[in-house]
């Protein structure tokens, strides 16, 4: 042992001292497990951000498989290939959505076109363009589709919900007053090019 390391032997103050010494092992011990934890936590979510993009590159392959499939004969070949990437990009938890008739949500779908059908009360996707893609609960692409539903309520420039005058006098105030466009309506504002 180290010279005068123990050099008194009251019972109490080596009690003390042990301790001592126990709660500091065991504040390093428990630094240690949190320090494990955290990089495994940290590990853990550098891997879901890289599998993330590379599902997000491997996009426009399935997109191709896709078309392929819908445009020409099934060989076995072809049956092959697709099952093949969609089981391995599954294993990594790729999952498809869209499908006909699933209701319109502005936050996984993205509307090409819009029918209008005075007859439905909400926006249903009637055909999938372009499937969308999610990882667990991340969106990887959302779904392109055309949409049918009631027509969009009618807008007048301010953004305010457009009102039919009640009389005659108000109408042929409202047609007969000046302007509302402003320097900032889509109607007045200038176009500007895209190059640079």
């Amino acid at each position: 042992m180290v010279k005068g390391w123990l050099q008194n032997t009251d019972p109490t103050q080596l009690q003390q001292l042990l301790e001592e010494r126990t709660a500091d092992l065991q504040r390093v011990k428990a630094e240690y497990d949190n320090y494990r934890k955290r990089v495994h936590r940290d590990r853990m979510a550098v891997r879901e951000i890289a599998v993330a993009n590379v599902l997000r590159a491997l996009l426009p392959v399935l997109d191709a498989v896709d078309r392929t499939c819908a445009h020409e004969p099934m060989t076995p070949g072809l049956k092959d290939i697709t099952d093949t990437c969609r089981s391995q990009l599954g294993s990594l938890g790729l999952e498809a959505f869209g499908r006909e008739g699933d209701p319109f949500d502005p936050a996984c779908h993205e509307a090409v076109v819009h029918h209008i059908s005075p007859d439905t009360d909400r926006l249903i996707c009637t055909e999938i363009l372009r499937r969308g893609y999610r990882l667990g609960d991340q969106l990887l692409r959302a779904a392109h589709v055309e949409v049918t539903g009631p027509p969009p309520l009618a807008r007048n420039q301010l953004g305010h919900d457009r009102q039919e005058p009640h009389d005659d006098a108000e109408a042929h105030t409202e047609r007969a007053g000046p302007s509302t466009a402003t320097p900032h309506s889509p109607l007045t504002a200038p176009r500007r090019s895209l190059r640079k």
